[in-house]
């Protein structure tokens, strides 16, 4: 129990577990918070979700097949449904009454399917990260996941610290400016925000081209934090005195990029993420190529959090040091901490019962 309490994630949340398109009617393994967790789509377009262990002699139900809503362990044939009855053993007339595997909730919304490993009664839908940008009509775009093996606190990290883009993405989205302007650090009970204005400046190479414009302009980067792991990101650019920072984006180009990061293990997580735009939004080439584009920036951000991870694990008592830079960072740590320690203490109140 000790180590189930010292857990760095709390599990009564929901997790993005897959795009909508990678749950099908076949059979899906994924790891999520440390749990062997089998998907699959039912004839009537809801997802299931199962443990993946059959409940008889603890083969992975992913190595069985698909019997119409119901999964069949492939060692010996007994059947699960969506609810993690048994529903089929064979030999046998009557099934014991204690067979079956744990069921977890789910919920298919902002183009993600979405697990709830905790407790099952608190699995709330309003709970579910914001992040309808990525089906709205006003808005295009596409993402992917990426298999980083870094803890996730390591990536929230380094989204809610964009300075690292001066750096990291020089050639693409950084440059000097975003290192050395000001920013705004605000927080809340589930929320933390980092605001940073950049005005009259350089447009770095990305933006330049998305703007399509000459001259100096005004960018802005808004980075929204939602415990325990889910990140949207307000960006943009546009001529310099057409009005942004007051609240006119008529004349630039504004994304949102949106990240879901979802703790596989202690050391590994799925990076879910989406750039989407609100110009030019009927030109799926132009989708595609943000798409790839990204995903290009983003490989960079993956080999640094590998690289981090692997000289943490290296350095097992070396504590970080904290920097102005990292006060959104910060914040977000605190606020998963705080769910991961009401968790801890429900648990341990409840183990004195």
């Amino acid at each position: 129990m000790d180590q189930d309490i010292a857990r760095p994630f709390p599990l009564n949340a929901w997790y993005a577990a897959a795009w909508d398109h990678e749950v099908k009617r076949e059979l899906t393994p994924r790891t999520i918070c440390n749990k062997k967790i089998v998907f699959w789509r039912r004839s009537d377009g809801s997802v299931a979700a199962v443990e993946d262990a059959c409940w008889h002699r603890l083969l992975p139900l992913s190595l069985g097949r698909l019997d119409g809503d119901n999964v069949v362990c492939g060692y010996h044939g007994l059947a699960f449904d969506g609810h993690g009855r048994c529903t089929r053993m064979p030999s046998q007339e009557t099934r014991n009454p204690s067979a079956g595997v744990r069921a977890y909730p789910t919920i298919q919304k902002h183009r993600f399917v979405w697990v709830w490993p905790g407790d099952p009664a608190l699995a709330d839908p309003a709970l579910v990260p914001d992040l309808h940008w990525n089906h709205d009509p006003e808005w295009a775009g596409d993402g992917k996941m990426i298999h980083v093996k870094c803890d996730y606190r390591l990536v929230v990290d380094n989204l809610m610290d964009l300075t690292h883009e001066t750096f990291v993405h020089h050639s693409s989205i950084g440059n000097e400016a975003v290192a050395e302007a000001p920013f705004v650090a605000t927080h809340g009970d589930r929320f933390a925000t980092v605001t940073r204005w950049m005005k009259d400046i350089d447009a770095p190479p990305f933006w330049r081209g998305q703007l399509g414009k000459a001259g100096n302009v005004d960018r802005w980067q808004i980075v929204r934090f939602e415990a325990p792991c889910t990140i949207a990101i307000d960006v943009g650019v546009a001529p310099t005195g057409t009005g942004a920072p007051e609240g006119d984006r008529s004349q630039g180009v504004n994304g949102f990029v949106l990240n879901s990061i979802t703790p596989e293990t202690d050391r590994t997580c799925l990076y879910f993420w989406a750039f989407v735009r609100n110009y030019r939004i009927g030109e799926q080439v132009l989708t595609t190529q943000l798409r790839e584009g990204v995903s290009t920036i983003f490989r960079e951000d993956e080999l640094v959090l590998e690289a981090q991870q692997k000289a943490m694990d290296e350095h097992p008592d070396r504590a970080f040091y904290n920097l102005n830079i990292d006060a959104g960072s910060m914040w977000a740590r605190r606020l998963i901490d705080r769910m991961t320690a009401k968790e801890a203490q429900a648990q341990v109140a409840q183990a004195a019962e």
